[in-house]
């Protein structure tokens, strides 16, 4: 397993809150693992829990065999370049003053034109485009820029938290295919969050169903959708939209 999660715990004591309870569930190298729930459902935490950028009240996490939930930050270098996020919101996770360039090539610590030009065309992005800031593409694109960014240190888990859902529709299926694309050429693990059913089918063959701060349902997606076993995950379907259908009435659009 590329990752495993034991009984995790995360409480707010400040807050009163409790995030997360008993979250167990493993994560197999090449697997396209979804999280699935609505807005505070415990899902950004675990994302955090997973990245290693906050630490569990209890339980375990583990990355190719060794815990990561115990450690401090300067023995976590391994982690940082193994496992990327792509965020929900591009324009917000990109610097307005950088130039494509050396936004992509950030996480190398050093310009590496050569590796920016091979990543851009990888994402569907001309060459040229490593001159340009955020703001003279479009949310699609940046969200390419994004993906860019995340692939550049050669991660083999890539984690995508909402990164469709400030995207048009039209849009949201090309970065979608795009992401199952690069998952194939990359040989990566996927972990994809999401609050939308629909998008979840779309792209993974694993899903994790949560409801304040538990997994209520876990499964192969097939298994999932088709014979829900929880009130809940049919709550979740029955609300969800049907992402090929509103596709199938769409056309041209952003150039995403």
């Amino acid at each position: 397993m590329i990752i495993e999660v034991r009984e995790l715990e995360r409480r707010y004591a400040r807050r009163d809150v409790h995030a997360l309870r008993g979250v167990s569930f493993d994560v197999e190298a090449g697997q396209r693992f979804g999280i699935v729930g609505e807005s505070g459902s415990g899902k950004s935490t675990l994302v955090r829990l997973l990245a290693a950028l906050d630490k569990p009240t209890a339980g375990t996490v583990s990355f190719q065999g060794r815990r990561i939930d115990n450690l401090p930050e300067r023995k976590l270098g391994f982690l940082r370049s193994e496992l990327q996020i792509v965020f929900q919101d591009p324009m917000g996770s990109l610097d307005p003053r950088m130039r494509v360039l050396d936004i992509v090539s950030e996480p190398l610590g050093r310009r590496e034109p050569d590796r920016v030009a091979e990543l851009l065309a990888a994402v569907g992005l001309p060459s040229d485009a490593a001159q340009r800031y955020p703001h003279q593409f479009s949310g699609g694109q940046r969200q390419r820029i994004s993906i860019a960014r995340a692939l550049a240190p050669n991660p083999s888990v890539l984690i995508a938290d909402e990164p469709v859902s400030a995207l048009d529709v039209s849009v949201r299926g090309q970065i979608l295919d795009l992401l199952a694309s690069l998952v194939d050429q990359f040989a990566l693990t996927l972990i994809f969050v999401s609050h939308d059913l629909g998008v979840v089918r779309h792209v993974c063959d694993r899903v994790a169903v949560m409801r304040r701060g538990e997994i209520v349902e876990l499964g192969d997606v097939d298994q999932v959708y088709d014979a829900p076993r929880h009130e809940y995950t049919r709550e979740l379907l029955a609300a969800a939209p049907n992402l090929r259908a509103e596709l199938a009435r769409l056309s041209g659009g952003d150039d995403g």
